[in-house]
């Protein structure tokens, strides 16, 4: 029988963006699997709810909600500095802040194209570096479970285009590349594995007035097999499984969650009048 398990026996992990959304949502999922979890946003009224909801039912002692600006090297040094004095270690690192822009390109200014970029890959370039330091530090992963690992949470858009997300897009494409460049880099240097997802259409703060807008979720619809968008929680799975001992030989691959939305070429029609979009 395998020893390989989604396990995460006390691992600690830090989410940023981890308190709303699918960031949330893999904060659920990594508690309830065993990992110990420090959660982070800009927002003081969010990381208080975060932290009332993802410590409702568990032990005192599994999750930190701290304030976290990904934009601000200092902060994402304070957020990790914080978990290594709270838990005592950090082991993985799961990149999920990210901000979106709807606007025509021609019309982005140079305000907004750096702050996308500041948050969507400079933030996580600097929490990469940052975690990396701290994980040296505390000497080799222990290989019996899912090791040293960072998860990076891409797009579909990493992939193709979309209209009017080119800030976005090019942002989450920059994303997926530091994924492979780090992911051949790390593990033979460091012993830290690095991965993404690609979320397909997930309706959430940043995304749910852009889904509606025009006729783009009726589109997007009609062109996912599953006729459905996602949920955070369809997500987090994934998160688990590249971050577990069950995942440990997988490292450098971006894992699409998007109901078939990416393979799906010419087809029927599945359109219904009356659906959700």
């Amino acid at each position: 029988m395998s020893s390989l398990s989604f396990k995460l026996n006390g691992e600690v992990a830090l989410v940023t963006g981890g308190t709303s959304g699918i960031g949330l949502a893999i904060a659920e999922a990594l508690l309830d699997h065993g990992a110990k979890v420090v959660v982070g946003s800009r927002k003081a009224e969010k990381v208080a709810a975060a932290q009332e909801q993802l410590a409702a039912g568990r032990p005192d002692d599994v999750v930190l909600a701290t304030q976290l600006d990904v934009a601000d090297r200092v902060s994402i040094d304070n957020a990790l500095n914080a978990a290594v004095d709270t838990f005592g270690r950090i082991d993985i690192l799961i990149n999920c802040a990210g901000a979106n822009l709807k606007k025509p390109t021609l019309d982005v200014t140079e305000d907004e194209h750096k702050w996308i970029f500041d948050v969507n890959y400079f933030g996580p370039f600097y929490a990469c570096q940052a975690f990396a330091r701290k994980v040296i530090s505390q000497g080799p992963a222990d290989e019996t479970r899912g090791g040293y690992s960072i998860v990076n949470v891409c797009s579909v858009t990493s992939f193709f285009g979309l209209s009017e997300v080119t800030t976005y897009a090019g942002s989450k494409g920059a994303l997926l590349a530091l994924t492979r460049q780090l992911a051949v880099e790390w593990p033979q240097h460091y012993g830290i594995r690095v991965n993404g997802i690609a979320p397909g259409f997930v309706p959430a703060d940043q995304n749910r007035q852009i889904l509606k807008s025009g006729d783009r979720g009726r589109r997007i619809l009609e062109n996912t097999p599953m006729e459905r968008f996602g949920t955070p929680d369809e997500i987090a799975g994934a998160v688990v499984y590249l971050v577990s001992p069950a995942g440990r030989f997988v490292n450098g691959e971006c894992i699409n969650i998007d109901g078939g939305f990416m393979i799906n070429g010419v087809s029927d029609s599945t359109w219904k009048e009356d659906a959700d979009a």
